[in-house]
């Protein structure tokens, strides 16, 4: 897929404070969401959203066009 994240999108949630425990304890992000980001799976606009909310940053922090990796 051409769309990829450019971040650990993970680690940079939990060094803004956010572990996966506190994410799925206050129910800001589910497990499945989790599960995408781990696998480097783009995840919805709408959590999309939420990711850039808690980080504080613009989706385009977060992703990056490669046109080379979907050939």
């Amino acid at each position: 897929m051409p769309v990829k994240y450019k971040i650990d999108v993970l680690a940079a949630l939990k060094d803004a404070g956010y572990s996966t425990y506190k994410l799925r304890k206050e129910k800001l992000l589910g497990e499945s969401v989790l599960q995408q980001i781990r696998e480097n799976v783009p995840v919805s606009w709408a959590n999309l959203g939420r990711i850039c909310e808690l980080l504080n940053c613009q989706p385009g922090d977060i992703l990056e066009y490669d046109q080379d990796a979907g050939e």
